[in-house]
């Protein structure tokens, strides 16, 4: 019982910091469109796109990394696994817009 409540534990402290560090990563690329629109790269439209896309991603990685008792520690094995295998998932080019 006690081995399965910090087991839980350790989970939502990984989940909690890769939440935390995929979440700097996306406000990075947030930064960098308004750099983009500051320096006149790119338009408002453009800024805007960034913005829905970032929500798009944060929203992905939330539903990802929000889980909580048995399912936590299940989550964060595939989070170390996918680590392991340097296979982890790039959150921004997921909430790449569809091509119409």
């Amino acid at each position: 019982m006690a081995g399965d409540k910090a087991q839980r534990r350790a989970a939502m402290a990984l989940l909690t910091s890769y939440h935390e560090a995929r979440l700097a990563d996306l406000i990075e690329h947030v930064r960098d469109g308004l750099a983009r629109y500051d320096a006149g790269e790119i338009d408002a439209f453009e800024l805007d796109a960034v913005m829905h896309r970032y929500q798009r991603a944060a929203r992905e990685l939330w539903k990802f990394c929000s889980a909580s008792g048995a399912h936590a520690v299940t989550i964060a094995r595939l989070l170390e696994e996918s680590t392991a295998a340097d296979d982890l998932p790039d959150w921004w080019e997921l909430a790449k817009p569809r091509e119409r």
